[in-house]
């Protein structure tokens, strides 16, 4: 047998192999081993940012300090996946600079957001996609925000997932999620539109399996 023929025929068998391999990561399933159940979100590795255009020369950016989260994880069968979310408005947080004004945040959270009538915000899914590429996936649900509740979809990505936390010894799973919102849609119009009208958010959440 040539030598050249060989190395040609091994090279189709390996550029063959390589052109697989995609499929084959695609179809395993990233949660194999972490069971379903309901998981709550780890607080200390979990943040809720915000982001608004400030005139058009910059992005304000904010975030919620207090929130919980609950998700109800079917391994299986991802789509039938569920999550929950609560958010405390009274922890909005702009990390203003200036000491002297530092019930700017409080005046935001009553002003704007009217968080003695409306102290929390809420999300509730509806529907979970199924997982692409073993990681990206969309949550559509109800977003309630000052007494109005609207749809939202949000672009998630599933970061990762174990059977046993590196130091808690629980099952994992560990998640981002962007989303845009017109506020206006909501009453929130403070300022529109030289405060920007779109919102920007990103979450970050660790979800850990709760103990029975």
């Amino acid at each position: 047998m040539n030598i050249f023929s060989s190395a040609r025929r091994l090279t189709v068998a390996f550029v063959a192999i390589l052109a697989l391999m995609p499929a084959l990561n695609a179809s395993a399933n990233p949660l194999e081993g972490v069971p379903s159940g309901e998981y709550e979100v780890d607080p200390t590795h979990a943040s809720v940012l915000w982001k608004v255009s400030h005139l058009g020369f910059s992005t304000y950016v904010g975030r919620f300090n207090s929130f919980n989260a609950d998700l109800d994880l079917n391994s299986a069968d991802f789509s039938k996946s569920s999550v929950s979310v609560n958010i405390k408005v009274d922890s909005l947080d702009t990390d203003f600079p200036f000491p002297e004004e530092e019930d700017f945040n409080k005046k935001l959270s009553g002003s704007w957001f009217k968080s003695a009538e409306h102290p929390s915000i809420t999300f509730v899914s509806k529907a979970v996609s199924d997982l692409e590429n073993g990681k990206n996936f969309t949550i559509t649900g109800d977003l309630t925000l000052m007494g109005e509740t609207h749809p939202v979809t949000l672009n998630a990505v599933l970061n990762g997932a174990t059977p046993s936390h590196p130091f808690k010894k629980v099952p994992l799973v560990g998640f981002s999620a962007t989303t845009k919102i017109d506020r206006t849609v909501w009453g929130l119009s403070n300022y529109a539109p030289n405060i920007g009208a779109e919102v920007s958010i990103e979450i970050e959440g660790e979800f850990v399996h709760k103990a029975k």
